[in-house]
């Protein structure tokens, strides 16, 4: 059921209900709440997407299905392509650059473009373990450092002069 009393839905909940092996029914209210008997006799779990108020649980559930949906085997074309990005290996994706490899004076990053797939996975890591220190902190708490990300953090503090 959906609802603000749930617990808080992230990607551990989504791969959790995406190896559900029986059907999963989402409930959710219209405006206000589902009959208190509903819950208490009839559900196993709540859920809330967050702490804010929708006029309907529809779009909560829209968000579940297109999150959990996507980790069932078989639903994107590729398998890595849920594996390789924010949340799903701990911490914010890196950034994602496409052609020209010039627009408007931006260039993409030359180690993208040097074919030095060693290279390419420190840099991604790297600005991976950036943008996590700077946006959301709290994600490299859970995260199970290895001794060369530790070494990129001190990097990224020292070329940053985070403090």
């Amino acid at each position: 059921m959906l609802s603000p009393k749930g617990r808080i839905f992230n990607q551990d909940i989504a791969m959790e209900l995406s190896k559900e092996k029986r059907d999963v029914v989402l409930l959710c209210g219209r405006y206000e709440a589902i009959d208190e008997r509903v819950g208490e006799y009839l559900v196993d779990d709540e859920i809330s997407i967050g702490d804010y108020v929708l006029t309907g649980g529809e779009l909560a559930a829209l968000v579940i299905i297109d999150a959990v949906t996507r980790l069932v085997p078989g639903v994107l074309g590729d398998s890595r392509s849920a594996e390789e990005e924010s949340f799903s290996w701990g911490l914010l994706d890196y950034p994602h650059y496409t052609r020209p490899e010039e627009y408007r004076g931006m260039k993409v990053p030359a180690v993208l473009l040097s074919g030095n797939h060693a290279e390419i996975n420190r840099w991604r890591k790297k600005q991976a373990l950036k943008l996590t220190l700077e946006r959301r902190p709290d994600l490299l708490k859970k995260y199970l450092l290895t001794e060369d990300d530790k070494k990129m953090l001190d990097e990224i503090k020292e070329e940053s002069k985070w403090t």
